[in-house]
């Protein structure tokens, strides 16, 4: 059998980074070739050749990928920031590789906050109710619809971005002309304020088939004093859950936008008031950023691939088949995971180390 020749787009950023560790410890060898639009971060990418790029916006970045492409032989195409993504998917026909997305439709709607909340309302999917901020009058609007605080974020993006919490409308007024004067040209959009847990669902789709799943809940994040809701865009204390409304909603959600969803979806899901998870985005194409948890995981407790998401994203791509496994909780209850900047993350399990990525590093 032939290596897979593969590019990772924004390979220097954390979430490419657990994505190629994860492919390292597959049982095949894979050929990786690291692109970033970063002149510093691309060192950061532990791939088998790397290239700086052009950004996502400019004309030239897909003739440039294409150039790599045919240098390097490269059969698929991973994207893994959100603009990437969105790029690679409306110009799929002139990439001179594969691509293993859903519809260009899909990645539109789930890369559209404000589009697919109402898709999900519509379709009884629970989900923060949304309001679009056009005027001040819509930021009165969902206080008096929804009480204090409510939420306000960036309609699309990210990371949480353009994120808060807002107790009144003085504050949320404040908060969307503080990104205007930084010169973000944001919209923005205000939602019923979620209190509960903090819910991520990774899964792999093929023709509309769930795959393979599993869900963790997010405990901590990195730094949490730096942003007003805590919330930092990655968490460093993070546990996977077994939790049938979780399972059963997150496929409705993706489901209820494809039916014939093909790839990643990873969901976040958030609890409201009586504990039922809400989804709050499905985040399309993409790995979430700590995808080498589940891997890992699967190395150490079983040393096969059965959590591996980005190995079995890249099985369904070339069209093979994988081993036998369960469509959801993929992975034991209460396994930790732990970590943060420059110090090697940790599984855990009943307060027991059963491995950490140093040592991992050190093999």
């Amino acid at each position: 059998m032939s290596i897979k020749r593969i590019m990772v787009t924004g390979a220097g950023g954390p979430a490419s980074v657990n994505f190629v560790a994860s492919l390292k410890i597959a049982p095949e060898r894979i050929y990786i070739v690291g692109v970033d639009a970063n002149k510093f971060r691309i060192h950061l990418a532990s791939t088998d050749s790397k290239f700086i790029v052009p950004r996502a916006t400019e004309s030239s970045y897909i003739d440039v990928l294409n150039e790599i492409i045919s240098k390097e032989n490269i059969d698929l195409v991973y994207a893994q920031p959100d603009i990437e993504v969105r790029v690679l998917s409306e110009n799929r026909e002139n990439l001179k590789a594969e691509v293993f997305l859903p519809s260009k439709e899909t990645v539109k709607i789930c890369q559209d906050k404000l589009q697919s909340s109402r898709i999900w309302l519509k379709k009884g999917v629970p989900t923060a109710r949304t309001i679009e901020i056009k005027s001040e009058r819509d930021i009165e609007r969902s206080f008096e619809e929804y009480g204090s605080p409510i939420w306000i974020r960036a309609r699309y993006g990210a990371g949480g971005r353009g994120s808060t919490p807002a107790y009144n409308v003085e504050t949320a007024i404040s908060w969307i002309k503080y990104w205007k004067a930084r010169g973000e040209k944001w919209d923005f959009i205000a939602q019923e304020y979620l209190g509960g847990r903090n819910i991520a669902f990774h899964s792999i789709w093929k023709d509309g088939e769930l795959i393979v799943s599993m869900a963790r809940e997010r405990l901590e994040y990195i730094y949490p004093s730096l942003a007003p809701s805590g919330v930092t865009g990655t968490p460093t204390v993070q546990r996977t859950i077994h939790d049938e409304r979780v399972n059963e909603i997150a496929v409705k959600s993706i489901l209820s936008i494809d039916p014939n969803f093909n790839g990643i979806a990873c969901v976040d899901l958030k609890e409201n008031s009586n504990g039922v998870p809400c989804v709050t985005e499905i985040n399309a194409g993409r790995m979430f950023t700590t995808s080498f948890f589940f891997s890992y995981a699967s190395k150490i407790l079983y040393n096969d691939y059965r959590g591996n998401f980005p190995y079995i994203y890249l099985k369904m791509a070339y069209g093979e088949s994988i081993m036998r496994l369960p469509k959801f909780n993929i992975l034991p209850e209460d396994l930790y995971w732990i970590r943060h900047i420059d110090a090697p993350a940790c599984l855990i399990k009943d307060s027991k180390i059963l491995g950490s990525m140093y040592e991992w590093k050190m093999e």
